[in-house]
């Protein structure tokens, strides 16, 4: 089964474009194609699905990985998808334990082996997929705050970066989550994080007991607290032993809504996507991910 390799060529670790085609040959690709942007990317996946593609390689960030599984989303059944890591965050592939050289992955795009892995189905004023993570509220704000020029400068500490310049916008929302249409909250917030990955910001283990094979979603609802509170939550969650503070609630549901004064946005996979109400739903081992054998 040859691929069909999508390269974002402005991916935060491409440093020689040319050096990159070269090594991505040896995957005897049906077809290389170099997208000019993240729309480009995503029309392009779709024509190739209807080209009859069934072997699809992201080549890129989990920007590029995640409109690439927008393009294939309905189709997802029918597709093999694999991941060569180029991002500044690359954190998808951290959850799979993927390696981080293009040499490395490429062997194990070679090998074809596959593990069944969920999406995430979000409703809001579109309908948009996710693989990884969402986030909405304060995290919503960095994410708009986050350029592809602070990318660019900062590499892995474009996150915290961000998070400094939003911090004058912190504020809490009103929000009423419902889990799996029973189970109701109505809160003050700062953050809402619904993950099927671990991993957010580079390594940051924002759900680090998530499985993105076990059809469930791992929700953190992160409550109004002072300003002393934070502090010890964000260093408790860089050591990734935050579910055992008090103030964090934590569920997992297949399904999950979300509506919130003010309105708050929701990032998907990183990029700024979804607008509340909105609903989030697991579609369980909806996707063949190429991970080589385990």
């Amino acid at each position: 089964m040859r691929p069909c390799v999508i390269v974002n060529p402005v991916a935060g670790s491409v440093k020689d474009l040319d050096l990159l085609l070269k090594q991505l040959d040896r995957l005897n690709a049906s077809v290389i194609h170099v997208a000019q942007n993240a729309a480009h990317a995503r029309a392009f996946a779709r024509k190739a699905i209807r080209q009859n593609c069934h072997y699809m390689i992201a080549a890129g960030g989990d920007g590029t990985l995640n409109e690439i599984v927008n393009a294939i989303a309905k189709s997802a059944q029918d597709i093999r998808l694999g991941l060569i890591p180029l991002g500044t965050g690359n954190d998808f592939a951290r959850c799979l334990k993927l390696p981080l050289t293009v040499e490395q992955n490429i062997d194990i795009l070679l090998s074809a082996e596959t593990i069944a892995v969920d999406l995430v189905r979000v409703q809001s004023n579109r309908t948009r997929y996710f693989i990884n993570v969402s986030a909405g509220g304060f995290s919503g704000i960095v994410d708009e705050k986050l350029t592809p020029e602070i990318k660019r400068t900062w590499g892995p500490l474009a996150y915290v970066r961000s998070a400094a310049a939003a911090l004058p916008q912190l504020h809490a929302y009103r929000t009423t989550i419902v889990f799996d249409d029973g189970e109701t909250f109505s809160i003050d917030l700062y953050n809402v994080v619904i993950a099927n990955g671990r991993f957010v910001a580079g390594g940051l283990p924002i759900a680090p007991g998530a499985d993105p094979t076990d059809g469930l979603l791992d929700v953190l609802l992160i409550p109004k607290r002072s300003a002393s509170e934070m502090v010890l939550l964000a260093a408790q969650t860089l050591l990734g032993n935050h579910l055992a503070n008090d103030a964090i609630t934590f569920r997992r549901a297949k399904k999950v809504a979300v509506k919130s004064r003010p309105g708050m946005w929701f990032n998907v996979d990183g990029e700024l996507a979804a607008k509340v109400p909105a609903i989030f739903e697991v579609i369980p081992h909806a996707l063949q991910f190429v991970v080589g054998k385990r």
